[in-house]
């Protein structure tokens, strides 16, 4: 099949070649970009009289036959084509005779396919987004179901101190708020258009790239034909919020893996989200959230791949770059399930309530909250924590929780220790007097519910 540079070449290119640089196999999945873009430019050129009008309206009316075909499941890539760029262009072509050459004019397959990734990364993010927005009302449903829950904090997966579990839940609502902002952030610099740059010089035909930005929806239109061509800094940017993304899926899973154990005992998952084992016939594997665990390495791998890729690279436009769209690509499949598959098992959980208050005040978790009471009583924190370490000393040497101590017990480690104390050691008083702002009471809890719920609407 002849090339579109074939004017300059004698020899036919290798099979061998084509095969290895061919990128029709992957980045066959923009061709709605792809022809929403040409669409654009068709009538830009149209608009300022670089083809006629009713050129214009031939190749839109064309390039709208191939959507179709396409969209049937009826049109056929060729390799030897390349990418997805010849594939419609030469299908145009057919269809419409020499008139579809001429869609070309003023572009370059360099700010061709920069658009193509802008547009479809655009709309991959929104979808992101709303799926983010999707899993916070859940989180938030089931926090809101558990304002009276105790159950203990871990740091360094060891007994801390008293938490609701409904303030636990909100940690992930947080992180994925923090979330959404780097997506709508990233989404500021994705929504410039680069078309019109060309190879990388831009052109001398009279353009309106403003008149394209704007049928496209862009916000904003490259400063630089150069950079526009070589940056693949949206992508890159998109890969970072996507890892980071992520890693608060992988958190939350790693924790749901912990609690589902016998040794936490905190929660069950459904059988639907769970599975058994080959030759075990008592188990019950955590296996969607250790694959949600697992496919976040996938996302950092397409982070690094890219970085990779990119790190030196001189400017402009090189073939390397066309190896951005496999990890691209990866990674928005790849959190996209893991947030939809989050999404579907978090309802199906039975949360061990009953387990998590019987739990929340062992470990002396409490051993805190009497440190700060003798601070109240005028004792300097750094001496009240000494004097609280040897009073958790004297339990696990006696093997004694803090709250069966007796008064007597207490006194002989401080005289400023009276029946008041009891108040301080019991877990449930000891959440409900952790009220500073952002703190696990449920006052503030209840202040988050309510402010999250407000702004999710």
């Amino acid at each position: 099949m002849k090339k579109p540079w074939s004017g300059r070449f004698t020899r036919r290119t290798s099979g061998i070649v084509e095969s290895f640089s061919e990128s029709v196999s992957f980045d066959n999945r923009l061709w709605r970009y792809d022809i929403e873009g040409s669409v654009a430019h068709a009538r830009m050129l149209g608009r300022q009289r670089i083809i006629s009008r009713r050129e214009a309206e031939m190749i839109v009316k064309g390039l709208g036959e191939i959507a179709s075909e396409i969209a049937a499941g009826k049109f056929k890539f060729k390799r030897e084509l390349e990418d997805i760029h010849m594939n419609i262009e030469a299908s145009l072509i057919k269809k419409i005779g020499p008139v579809g050459k001429k869609l070309h004019t003023a572009r370059s397959r360099n700010d061709q396919v920069a658009l193509d990734m802008r547009l479809y990364l655009r709309e991959e993010t929104k979808e992101i987004l709303s799926m983010i927005n999707k899993l916070q009302k859940t989180i938030l449903e089931i926090a809101g179901r558990h304002v009276g829950t105790v159950m203990p904090g871990y740091t360094h997966t060891q007994r801390a101190q008293p938490v609701l579990f409904s303030h636990h839940l909100l940690v992930y609502v947080e992180m994925l708020q923090r979330d959404k902002g780097r997506f709508e952030d990233c989404l500021k610099r994705m929504n410039v258009l680069p078309l019109g740059s060309c190879a990388l010089a831009g052109t001398t035909l009279p353009i309106d790239r403003a008149y394209v930005a704007k049928i496209l929806g862009f916000d904003a239109v490259s400063g630089n034909s150069m950079d526009a061509v070589s940056d693949r800094d949206f992508a890159l940017e998109f890969l970072s919020s996507s890892s980071i993304a992520a890693s608060h899926l992988s958190r939350l899973a790693e924790e749901l893996v912990l609690w589902s154990t016998e040794e936490f005992g905190l929660i069950e998952i459904s059988d639907t989200f769970t599975t058994g084992s080959s030759i075990m016939p008592q188990k019950k594997n955590p296996d969607v959230a250790e694959i949600i665990r697992g496919k976040t390495g996938r996302v950092y791998g397409s982070l690094v791949a890219l970085l990779t890729l990119m790190k030196a690279l001189p400017l402009t436009y090189n073939r390397d770059m066309q190896e951005d769209k496999p990890p691209l690509f990866d990674a928005v499949d790849t959190l996209k399930s893991c947030l939809s598959v989050t999404d579907a098992m978090l309802p199906e959980i039975t949360f061990n309530t009953e387990r998590m208050s019987n739990t929340a005040g062992s470990g002396y978790s409490t051993a805190t909250d009497l440190a700060e009471y003798l601070v109240r009583k005028g004792v300097p924190f750094r001496e009240a924590h000494e004097i609280t370490g040897r009073v958790v000393l004297y339990c696990i040497r006696g093997k004694k929780d803090l709250q069966s101590l007796e008064l007597a017990e207490l006194k002989a480690f401080s005289r400023l220790i009276s029946a008041d104390v009891f108040k301080a050691l019991d877990p449930s008083r000891s959440v409900t007097a952790r009220s500073s702002f952002g703190g696990t009471a449920p006052s503030e809890v209840l202040r988050q519910l309510k402010y999250f719920r407000k702004i999710l609407k």
